[in-house]
């Protein structure tokens, strides 16, 4: 999540009444050494692929077992999804991964997150512009090997690592576009496959993010019959490629989104789950709208546990996404959640710590977008200072971990 739109309000004001096939043609500064360590090993990466981490062996076990061994989660927000190289022109891993103002990403930092109790780490990763041209779409060596030194981070860490394709625009759902992109999207992921093959059940993979019909008036408020039946078929096809490949990929779980990962009811109604049970539904919800993702102009920064107002939103959504999935062994990752920053922390505390504790009663892992934004007029879903190493809300540290304790 880069940006959302104001349509999405239109989303979250609905969820107080109605909350909410193959692969084919389907008509802050880190320490010195580390960072310098770090730097010249992704400029090395085109040479060196990085190591495997030992693993233990591949668990044959359910997605809905699965996730009950997760607790809450981090994203490593605008990093490796960034979609703008640098103004000079060259392309590198490290160029990317800091073009949007980042630090180049070390092993300290995701030391520190683990550190914080945060066992899954979702990696949103950009791979527009880092591929050839087809048939192949070759993706980067070097880009491949700077995403799985950071993957590495995650599993050395014995943390869930979540890893996925973010900032696309070849993907989107109309049926004049569903060929083609359906052609990447399965030679991306045939060749992601192949490069984690021997990744245990702690790497999963994440189809897409958000697919959804950008820059039309229904974007961020359901999308159409359509383009909900095109990313049906594009999880499905998601779903054989990974199974086709080899190592691990046969029992690897994985996640695959609604319309725009959206949990809005016609959306849920009209979704598809490839009768795999190591699928996952994957939705994102930053709820109560006004409080957690509204602009300035339509935002409140007040949120009281003891108003209804305040709290029916997130009640609603989890009850339903237990009711549809949870109940019926299916299970589900709210892939992103968060609240921005409108110099309220208390609030913020509070709300997380509500939003958890409903979301540990059904058994459903969130994982926060974390941005490395503060302050100002931007989405400020910040929470650790990636330059500083800080903590800067540790109020909302806190609510996060002691109410997803008993996960």
């Amino acid at each position: 999540m880069k940006s959302k739109r104001i349509l999405a309000g239109i989303m979250a004001a609905a969820l107080s009444l109605s909350l909410f096939a193959g692969c084919q043609n389907n008509s802050g500064d880190t320490p010195s050494q580390t960072a310098a360590e770090d730097t010249a090993a992704v400029a090395d990466a085109d040479t060196a692929v990085p190591s495997t981490p030992e693993m233990s062996p591949m668990r044959d076990i359910k997605s809905i077992d699965l996730i009950k061994e997760m607790r809450i989660g981090w994203n490593l927000g605008n990093t490796l999804d960034s979609t703008i190289t640098n103004p000079d022109g060259s392309e590198t891993p490290e160029n990317w991964e800091t073009a949007w103002g980042q630090p180049v990403t070390t092993k300290e930092m995701i030391d520190q997150v683990r550190n914080q109790g945060f066992n899954v780490l979702r990696v949103p990763c950009t791979w527009e512009g880092k591929f050839g041209e087809g048939p192949d779409y070759t993706i980067d060596p070097a880009w491949l090997a700077r995403v799985k030194e950071i993957v590495n981070y995650g599993i050395e860490n014995d943390m869930f690592v979540i890893l996925n394709v973010h900032h696309e625009e070849w993907h989107m759902p109309t049926k004049d576009n569903e060929a083609a992109a359906q052609e990447i999207l399965c030679a991306l992921w045939g060749q992601i496959a192949d490069y984690f093959a021997d990744y245990n059940e702690k790497l999963i993979f994440e189809g897409m993010n958000e697919p959804r019909l950008k820059g039309t008036p229904m974007e961020w408020n359901g999308g159409n019959e359509e383009a909900r039946e095109v990313i049906n078929h594009w999880n499905a096809a998601f779903v054989e490629t990974v199974r086709s490949k080899g190592g691990n990929n046969a029992l690897r779980h994985l996640m695959i989104p609604t319309y725009a990962a959206s949990t809005s009811q016609q959306v849920l109604d009209d979704f598809v789950i490839p009768d795999d049970d190591k699928v996952i539904v994957s939705v994102h919800a930053y709820l109560p709208y006004t409080f957690a993702l509204a602009e300035p102009a339509q935002a409140t920064d007040q949120w009281s546990a003891d108003n209804a107002a305040d709290t029916r939103d997130i009640d609603y959504l989890f009850a339903n996404l237990n009711d549809m999935y949870i109940k019926n062994g299916r299970a589900v990752i709210v892939g992103e959640f968060g609240t921005r920053n409108r110099m309220n922390t208390a609030a913020r505390a509070d709300c997380a710590r509500y939003y958890i504790t409903k979301a540990s009663e059904v058994g459903i892992p969130c994982i926060w977008w974390d941005n490395n934004a503060f302050v100002g007029n931007g989405e400020n879903f910040g929470l650790f200072d990636r330059k500083t190493f800080e903590w800067r809300y540790p109020d909302i540290v806190t609510a996060l971990m002691e109410a997803s304790e008993d996960k």
